[in-house]
């Protein structure tokens, strides 16, 4: 594939090699751009297979006779089980969207099965994170859990028949992040009911929608899709997000099912059910202990919240539930057994809704091998703390802002949120951030707008910033850098030049940041910034000094109250069943 550099490359030993190593993810997650591979690697044709048993023939002497016939049956065997391994799996062990696999003859039937969407429904100016010294990057995927009640499938397993022609709400929402060296990876949720900036977003069938500040993030969904929900997590996070997967209320069902039952566990007997106090409840009744649930029941699960007592331990419930459900899956050898991945095909390929870019077996295959070496105990799941939302304490809550910029950080970095790695993985590894094709011009020629963004944590700006940074700045030759009054407040310092300008614009601005010591990964291109130009917004995490110095991460530095793993989950007490009474 033309990828010589690349780990592995050249080796004569047959494994199932890396999807960047073969060119299949490059347009997945950046590395087609890195390393210049196509984005699709050519399927394997009968006339390449033909070659290949001749080839065969003639170093191991098959011949015409018996003996020689036998030999190349076998090694036609060989070679087709090597195919279909191949071309069987769509491993998505994803929470409630599961995991699945394909079989080479349902190739084209699973991929008809499969619906898409655009990745994005607007322009956070978020870009790829810097490939590592290796030449690979984190994957980061955005996990979907949809209400929508469009047909009686999902009407009967969610109730609400006035909610029918609804658009549906994001209920869970996930971000999977797997590590650049694809030895950990994690699961970070925002519980449903928090209000965050939801940015301008256009719907799939062009319909635009203003942002706003006070809504809570479950209704990103409905602001234009999916794609939305992604704008508006990128937007949040400042993490770049490869690909978004959805799921509904019948998708959740058919593929708890088809993995024979999820394992949970509770502390004590559960009944959630509607009380004087609190209307509703999702149906959810277990007995004390673990159970392998599956069916409605592991949709009442997923949709539990009273009972577990909060929204963050209903993340926490969801948390168990796909740990379960990856156990599940390494006991059933999922990624391996062909006749597992048959049934598993069917059903998630069927359940799920993914953007556009994965929307086919192929890609999917790719996305799941990506997963498949890393252990359970590098796959750590975590939410972000919460307070209660002052205009309506009882009903939504709000992010506590030092707890996600860690984590928001940690992800930025590819710092694993476990500490059970290796010495070596414990640090963010040696980056290498690829140089612009188009060198800078000469600093004092480079216009640079200043913003004092350092009240985008909530606190006062920091006074007189703007000016001093545009100081700096000429000090250091860009002797047309001025400050500037206007202009939003940003948790993260970054460096932003016109879409418009291409490589020119990008040379520029690189050059702006790292004058300043600031990271490849703080230079983004932005729309909004065709009328300034190129602009240093400082934000929240550079108060003071002259020289950028990158907030410390470290691998496991997680917030108090961030990690929720659990052995079984707590009952609140109003909820408690003693396992007999009906009522």
């Amino acid at each position: 594939m033309g990828q010589s550099s690349v780990r592995g490359e050249g080796t004569r030993k047959k494994r199932v090699p890396r999807a960047r190593e073969l060119g299949w993810d490059d347009d997945l997650h950046g590395a087609g751009e890195a390393t210049g591979a196509k984005a699709d690697a050519p399927e394997e044709t009968d006339t390449d297979a033909a070659a290949s048993t001749r080839a065969s023939r003639r170093r191991g002497g098959g011949g015409t006779g018996p003996s020689g016939r036998a030999a190349a049956r076998r090694r036609a065997k060989k070679t087709g089980k090597r195919k279909v391994l191949r071309w069987t799996a769509i491993t998505l062990s994803l929470l409630i969207l599961g995991t699945a696999g394909a079989g080479y003859l349902y190739y084209e039937h699973l991929n008809g099965n499969i619906r898409g969407g655009s990745r994005a429904g607007g322009d956070s100016g978020v870009k790829r994170a810097a490939p590592n010294a290796l030449g690979d990057t984190p994957l980061n995927i955005l996990l979907i859990g949809s209400d929508s009640r469009n047909d009686e499938k999902n009407i009967a397993l969610g109730g609400g028949r006035d909610d029918k022609n609804r658009k549906p709400l994001a209920d869970v929402q996930m971000l999977l992040h797997i590590s650049a060296d694809r030895k950990n990876a994690s699961i970070i949720s925002i519980p449903r009911d928090t209000v965050v900036h939801i940015p301008d977003c256009k719907g799939e069938d062009g319909t635009p929608y203003a942002a706003t500040d006070s809504r809570p993030i479950n209704e990103s969904l409905q602001r234009g899709g999916p794609g939305c929900t992604l704008t508006t997590w990128e937007n949040l996070t400042g993490v770049y997000i490869d690909h978004w997967m959805m799921v509904d209320f019948a998708g959740v069902v058919a593929m708890a099912d088809e993995v024979g039952g999820v394992p949970v566990c509770v502390k004590t007997g559960v009944w959630d059910r509607s009380t004087a106090a609190q209307h509703g409840g999702s149906g959810l009744r277990l007995t004390e202990g673990s159970h392998d649930i599956k069916g409605e029941q592991a949709l009442q699960w997923l949709r539990t919240r009273h009972a577990f007592g909060s929204d963050q331990n209903r993340a926490k419930a969801q948390h168990m539930y796909m740990n379960g459900m990856m156990k599940r899956l390494q006991e059933q050898n999922a990624w391996s057994d062909t006749g597992r991945l048959m049934g598993l095909a069917e059903t998630a390929t069927t359940a799920l809704q993914v953007s556009d870019e994965i929307r086919s077996v192929k890609k999917l295959f790719d996305l799941s091998m990506q997963f498949k070496n890393v252990k359970l105990d590098r796959l750590t799941t975590a939410t972000v703390p919460t307070v209660e939302y002052p205009q309506r304490p009882k009903e939504w809550l709000q992010l506590v802002p030092s707890s996600a910029d860690r984590m928001w950080a940690m992800l930025r970095d590819d710092v694993a949120l476990d500490k059970n790695g290796d010495l070596a993985d414990a640090k963010p590894k040696p980056s290498t951030s690829a140089k612009p094709k188009t060198p800078a011009e000469d600093p004092a020629s480079i216009a640079v707008t200043v913003v004092n963004g350092t009240d985008g944590d909530g606190q006062a700006p920091a006074e007189g910033r703007a000016k001093k940074m545009a100081s700096t700045l000429q000090g250091k030759g860009f002797t047309r850098a001025e400050p500037t009054q206007e202009g939003e407040g940003r948790k993260d310092t970054v460096v932003t030049y016109p879409k418009a300008s291409g490589e020119q614009g990008k040379a520029n601005a690189q050059s702006v940041a790292t004058a300043l010591g600031l990271p490849a990964s703080a230079v983004r291109a932005d729309t909004a910034a065709d009328a300034q130009g190129i602009t240093l917004i400082v934000g929240a995490d550079w108060r003071e000094g002259d020289t950028y110095k990158k907030p410390r991460t470290e691998a496991g530095d997680l917030p108090q109250g961030a990690d929720d793993k659990a052995s079984c989950m707590d009952i609140y007490s109003v909820y408690k069943w003693d396992g007999k009474s009906k009522n």
